[in-house]
């Protein structure tokens, strides 16, 4: 396939393996050097990290709405970076030194927008070994967002070096992350949410941020006394929340769970108590507990991985059979609807691609891909038994002659059970910044 030079520099796969310059006697009034790039938001966050700049029109897209440009744009400078490049890299290459850079910004760069670098020698001057080129740079509709001139010292000895190659760079927003999850609640009313026995900082700062960004209406229930001393310590505002006097955890899970039965409250927290303590009150006769299994769902999101995960079950089901897993599976792909995911792929993972009975993982895998089949799952496309691997890398999938719809995409991760939940889930977050 052929490229033009300006595509070649577009696609670093394909660069040639040496850089090499162009000296001043090379180069003649009227030569021509053009590179594009087109802009991502990655380049916008990694100029504001190398240069500090985090002017909130560059980095804080709630803000770029209300100003003139009404979008994010590029630094200034990222353009200006552009014709360094040129400079130093291709025309006239490795040996140029800047001497002067003039510059006049005409229009705004916008994420998506397809940048043109053209650089033209205009002087030459014999007596120092300067040139002055003028620089333009345009965009995709071909109209002016940066001109301007640059003056170099221009080399004048061959140079020819293998280029070096350059480390992958990856941003880590766990914020961004969580603006995304959050952005799913605007336009709904907050909902009373009982928080039982929030009687620790970090249960109490939930409360009262979910309370700050309008998600929901806290009702602590708890010992009152504690929780206000505790917030005061803390610093934490609890106007607008309501109390429930309780005087123990046991007592606040109890209570917690009978206004959820009697539909008194939206939401049901878990605080400080312990999760066994919690969820017996949960399952109780008078409790939550319905003809479905209860499980537990792990919300997920992973830097490498291009949509969230719902890992399933975490937390409660140690070693479900395969009954169970038919409730841990239906709740999993309820929990992903609830979620914005309007037919999840589901994955049941095994450590073996085959069926084979002596590994019960495998057949509950079959087993609940052929009841989905006959409709005693619904909403969504399942497929295992699969390797972690082949679930989420369609790679590993293809070059293991894996055909499925689910391969490679997985939206639900079914593990086999809890431990191997658990850890995968722990492992995720601590090695991959999920």
């Amino acid at each position: 396939m052929d490229l033009s030079p300006d595509e070649i520099m577009n696609a670093p796969s394909m660069l040639s393996a040496f850089i090499e310059n162009r000296t001043y006697d090379e180069i003649q009034v009227g030569d021509t050097a053009v590179l594009t790039r087109t802009l991502r938001p990655e380049d916008i966050q990694l100029f504001a990290i190398m240069s500090g700049d985090v002017n909130p029109a560059h980095v804080d897209p709630e803000y770029a709405q209300s100003s003139m440009f009404h979008e994010v744009i590029a630094h200034g400078m990222w353009g200006a970076a552009l014709i360094s490049t040129v400079l130093g890299t291709e025309f006239p290459g490795p040996g140029t030194i800047y001497i002067d850079q003039t510059l006049r910004f005409s229009r705004p760069v916008k994420v998506g927008d397809s940048v043109t670098v053209k650089l033209t020698c205009a002087k030459k001057f014999d007596h120092n070994k300067h040139m002055v080129f003028d620089c333009l740079c345009t965009n995709q509709d071909d109209l002016k967002v940066i001109s301007g001139q640059a003056e170099i010292l221009a080399p004048t000895e061959k140079i020819k070096r293998a280029r070096m190659a350059m480390p992958e760079v990856t941003i880590s927003d766990r914020d961004a992350r969580y603006r995304r999850l959050l952005a799913k609640t605007r336009g709904i009313a907050p909902v009373l949410t009982a928080f039982a026995h929030p009687c620790d900082a970090e249960s109490l700062r939930m409360a009262v941020g979910a309370r700050d960004i309008g998600a929901m209406l806290p009702l602590l229930i708890g010992p009152e006394a504690r929780m206000r001393e505790l917030a005061e310590q803390h610093g934490l505002d609890l106007h607008d929340c309501r109390f429930v006097d309780v005087r123990h955890s046991h007592a606040a899970a109890q209570h917690a769970v009978a206004m959820a039965a009697a539909g008194e409250v939206a939401v049901l927290i878990q605080g400080s108590q312990r999760t066994e303590e919690f969820l017996h009150e949960v399952i109780a006769p008078n409790g939550l507990r319905t003809a479905r299994r209860i499980s537990h769902v792990l919300y997920i999101e992973v830097q490498t991985y291009p949509r969230p995960l719902f890992i399933t079950d975490t937390l409660v089901n140690i070693d479900p059979s395969l009954d169970d897993k038919v409730g841990i599976v239906q709740n999993a792909i309820d929990f992903a609807h609830l979620m914005g995911v309007p037919e999840p792929k589901v994955a049941l993972l095994a450590a073996l691609e085959m069926v084979t009975p002596k590994m019960r993982a495998t057949t509950d895998a079959a087993a609940l891909c052929k009841m989905a089949d006959r409709g005693q799952i619904t909403g969504a496309l399942l497929d295992g038994p699969l390797g972690f691997d082949n679930a989420v890398s369609k790679d590993s999938a293809r070059n293991q002659g894996i055909r499925s719809p689910v391969a490679g995409q997985a939206d639900v991760l079914v593990a086999p059970d809890l431990e191997s939940a658990n850890m995968l889930a722990k492992q995720l977050e601590q090695l991959s910044d999920a």
